[in-house]
């Protein structure tokens, strides 16, 4: 708790907020694997799913199998509970907002989303921001770790000095390298240059998540193309609600694009996405519109995976 307070003091509305109202209360949006309270992958009443300032709305994995008199109840809860910030895995949070969109639902003392648990895509964001109207903001970190970075009003990352030293390895010529993290704070799991298995850039206003080690993709030179990269491709693309970009050990690829609205079989949309990736991988690409993407065992999405078999 203390290590993600002083992350989200970094953030200077975030800050102003909890200044404001030191019992904010957050609402979470995850998996129930990532919850951090195993029993919420039973079925829980309301009262069972609050600690403290903090309400446990879903107990779902896949939020787009979630049928909507479901929703409404999570809705009905949210809107009960009045939560001042959310507190969400980014493709929970999308289904989450659809939902809400399609009945017009606005929560009145909402003033931020925090995203963590996983990498949060472009098409992510806009949903949820045009949705809610408010600002959306990452929060990075792992179990091991603890809160690391939180993203700033300029879209860049800041360290949470006190909690550990952070250092770059093996920095590509664009300045990519493998995170390592040594812990300050942590005396039950001391680390020392720890590999957290993220790509991570450093610039001068700060720092840039690039996703997972094990996701990121390979060009057709063998150079690799991480998930931050192949994201800023969707960048200015509408309708697509979440998506996972697959590639086998030949190089070729399998785009699943999940829409906003189902059943639209995003025509256009996979247009310009597969000639996009066509010429940053030098690969062919297969796309679809898909009416299902799953998780990982863990509950986690992948929006990038490279060598999956066909």
């Amino acid at each position: 708790a203390e290590q993600e307070s002083r992350a989200l003091r970094q953030n200077q509305l975030i800050r102003q907020v909890l200044q404001e109202n030191p019992l904010a209360r957050r609402a979470v949006f995850t998996t129930p694997g990532c919850s951090g309270v195993s029993c919420y992958a039973r079925w829980l009443n309301y009262d069972q799913r609050i600690l403290g300032q903090t309400l446990f709305v879903n107990q779902s994995r896949i939020p787009f199998t979630i049928p909507e008199e479901k929703y409404a109840q999570m809705a009905e809860e949210t809107l009960r509970w009045n939560p001042t910030f959310l507190d969400v895995d980014p493709v929970h949070g999308v289904a989450f907002a659809l939902y809400c969109e399609r009945h017009q639902i606005r929560f009145p003392d909402l003033r931020f989303i925090l995203t963590s648990y996983e990498y949060t895509s472009v098409v992510h964001r806009r949903i949820m921001n045009r949705v809610f109207g408010v600002p959306i903001i990452n929060l990075y970190g792992s179990s091991e770790t603890g809160h690391l970075l939180i993203e700033k009003e300029d879209g860049y990352l800041m360290p949470s000095e006190e909690t550990a030293l952070l250092e770059i390895d093996s920095p590509q010529s664009s300045g990519i390298g493998q995170l390592l993290v040594t812990t300050l704070t942590n005396p039950y799991l001391p680390l020392i240059r720890y590999e957290i298995g993220d790509y991570v850039e450093k610039e001068s206003r700060g720092y840039q998540v690039h996703g997972r080690m094990r996701d990121a993709l390979l060009d057709q030179y063998g150079m690799i193309v991480t998930t931050r990269q192949i994201d800023e491709l969707f960048s200015d693309l509408e309708k697509v609600a979440h998506y996972q970009l697959r590639q086998n050990s030949a190089g070729d690829c399998e785009l699943f694009l999940l829409p906003e609205k189902s059943g639209d079989p995003l025509t256009e949309t996979i247009a310009v996405i597969s000639e996009r990736l066509k010429k940053r991988l030098g690969f062919v690409i297969n796309s679809q519109s898909v009416s299902l993407i799953t998780p990982e065992d863990s509950g986690k999405f992948r929006l990038t995976a490279r060598f999956v078999q066909k």
